[in-house]
């Protein structure tokens, strides 16, 4: 077994591991090979994690553990998924050793000042196969545990479920419209999914539930039984002047219920968006430009240079099957 730790620096900066050669729903993080790309994910039937002992103002450890299991089952209960965690209980050990336990736990890391929380892994480069993930929660900032949240504060157990969808081998999601702030950075006008890469900031409890996006990223990466018999796909090209568009974000709408499911285009234009209740949707394209393309896909090649584009007719996902493939051409700037 080859294995190798690769990070991912998330909440206000991360790092993606490969970008597929053909685009699915959501983002897996995937290990880049000769043959293509390899998604990362646990195969044990219950995955094992430990609590760090160590406390902060505000946070007992008790209480850390008891909003990072909430966390968990807010992902375990997912009812098209299927994959289950244990706690393994309290330990000294702190995130990022190498020492095969998964750990949760606080530390302080003043030089990353923009960063929440950051996921980090130890995989098998061969197979995919996640052997160890450690998450930490970054003790410099002011962390609640309040039901409801405290506006001077972050909401531990958000932070906590948008990590653990890392940890499970997810990506981050591009749905979400963000500007910027005068005194730099950015803020958040509205997100569609936990795994939006930006805070909602301090206060917001909205992120400890999971949105449509987070819901068909965990059940394409562990799918119950019927999960692909009973839900459907959307597949096409995004072009510019003939070529294809890499990096498009495009967006499937259900009209019926609202929901939003995303995806990016590969590098020659393809995209695929599963995990769709079976019906029409609207089909939106846009360029990574409102935020850091680094927060979702390696920058190299990705095209934010064309208009936000809607496809002129509803795309019908089959129920367990995927739509004949269609092009959305879209427009230079």
């Amino acid at each position: 077994m080859t294995a190798r730790r690769v990070h991912t620096w998330v909440a206000l900066v991360t790092l993606i591991i490969g970008l597929p050669g053909v685009a699915n729903a959501y983002i897996h993080l995937a290990i880049d090979r000769p043959s293509g790309p390899v998604a990362i994910r646990w195969t044990a039937p219950r995955v094992r994690w430990y609590a760090n002992t160590t406390a902060v103002p505000g946070v007992t450890a008790a209480q850390f553990q008891s909003e990072v299991a909430q966390a968990f089952t807010t992902w375990e209960t997912v009812p098209t998924a299927s994959i289950a965690f244990e706690f393994a209980g309290f330990t000294s050990a702190i995130p990022f050793d190498d020492d095969d336990l998964s750990v949760f736990g606080f530390q302080s890391e003043p030089e990353m000042d923009r960063v929440l929380g950051a996921t980090t892994f130890i995989v098998d480069t061969i197979t995919g196969n996640i052997i160890e993930s450690d998450v930490f929660f970054n003790s410099i900032f002011a962390w609640s545990t309040s039901v409801t949240g405290d506006p001077a504060r972050f909401d531990l157990r958000s932070v906590a479920t948008h990590e653990i969808g890392h940890f499970l081998g997810l990506g981050h999601s591009a749905i979400g419209e963000t500007e910027m702030r005068p005194e730099g950075g950015r803020r958040v006008l509205g997100s569609g999914a936990v795994m939006f890469p930006i805070s909602l900031g301090r206060g917001a409890v909205a992120d400890r539930t999971l949105q449509p996006d987070d819901i068909a990223g965990v059940s394409d990466l562990y799918p119950d039984g019927d999960f692909r018999s009973e839900t459907g796909v959307i597949s096409g090209r995004v072009r510019m002047n003939g070529a294809g568009v890499n990096g498009a974000h495009v967006v499937a709408f259900n009209p019926q219920s609202g929901a939003l499911i995303g995806t990016f285009s590969a590098r020659d234009g393809t995209f695929r968006i599963g995990g769709l209740t079976p019906g029409p949707h609207g089909i939106r394209v846009e360029p990574l430009d409102d935020a850091d393309v680094d927060s979702f896909l390696d920058p190299p090649g990705v095209n934010v240079n064309f208009q936000v584009t809607f496809h002129p007719r509803l795309i019908v996902a089959p129920v367990g099957g995927a739509n004949a493939s269609f092009d959305v051409a879209v427009q230079p700037k």
